[in-house]
């Protein structure tokens, strides 16, 4: 019984449902925002919202007890997991802002795509790279606000009046808004001020931003496409069936008279060759 419902969760047919389910949960939670649908339409969201929610239980259920205590060795699982447990928790009194987060469901498509699961996870791996490309650009953005607050304190205190002004604005110009307004500002009272502003851009913007996506994209090459692993299982069973067959005539030269003898499971093969 608990292999068939294996088997039935982790069907192709079932994850497509699951999936057609979360994003008419996407649509419904997006529709009660409008205070014209709800108006209209409120009991049958709500309804709707019951229903989807009771599905999700009912799918984490049957893949809790398929699956045993081998359930919570997938981080996936436990993903899905803290989604069902805050959507059930009570959303009226002092819980009723967490309303707000039963759109947290539709995060469930990144463990129910493959794709997305596989971007996920690339993006997880590429973590340790990203904090030290994060520290280089942190330690960038202190050392050019320290000399902006220096050099530009007196000519534009509305940018660069403290420490904590000089890095909002720096981190404003790294983003690109509104740099050249900026920078124009202070031209006005410095013209070699475009010197520390262009500098700054080539730094941040075009080189070290840029460091994250080289990481992300080394990363995602680095994971394993959806055919690469259809094709890893298949070989493993080309294997498997090939072990079996290896067993089988090497039980048959031993015994010549086991081929007239019923076939046995390939444990107790195993255990009789040892």
């Amino acid at each position: 019984m608990r292999a068939r419902v294996r088997s039935m969760v982790e069907s192709a047919r079932f994850q497509k449902v699951i999936t057609a389910v979360i994003l008419v949960n996407a649509i419904v939670l997006g529709c009660e925002t409008s205070p014209t649908l709800v108006a209209e339409y409120g009991e049958w969201l709500h309804l709707i919202d019951r229903a989807v929610l009771a599905i999700f239980v009912l799918e984490l259920s049957a893949r809790l007890w398929a699956h045993g205590p081998a359930f919570f060795r997938d981080p996936w699982n436990w993903f899905d997991s803290i989604i069902i447990v805050i959507a059930l928790l009570p959303t009226s009194g002092a819980f009723s802002v967490l309303r707000a987060l039963r759109i947290l469901r539709a995060l469930r498509l990144i463990s129910v795509v493959p794709s997305m699961r596989r971007v996920v996870s690339a993006l997880l791996s590429a973590l340790p790279g990203m904090a030290s490309i994060g520290a280089l650009i942190a330690l960038v953005l202190y050392v050019s606000a320290v000399m902006a607050t220096k050099l530009f304190r007196e000519v534009s205190p509305e940018y660069f009046a403290d420490l904590g002004d000089s890095l909002f604005t720096l981190f404003q110009v790294m983003t690109g808004e509104a740099w050249s307004e900026v920078a124009r500002g202070v031209m006005r009272e410095r013209p070699l001020a475009w010197i520390f502003f262009v500098s700054y851009i080539v730094i941040t913007s075009f080189t070290v931003l840029n460091l994250f996506i080289a990481v992300a994209v080394s990363a995602m090459e680095a994971q394993p496409s959806e055919k690469e692993e259809q094709e890893k299982v298949s070989d493993t069973a080309a294997v498997l069936a090939e072990l079996r067959e290896l067993r089988a005539e090497v039980r048959a030269l031993r015994d010549p008279d086991s081929a007239n003898r019923p076939p046995v499971s390939t444990v107790d093969s195993g255990d009789r060759s040892r």
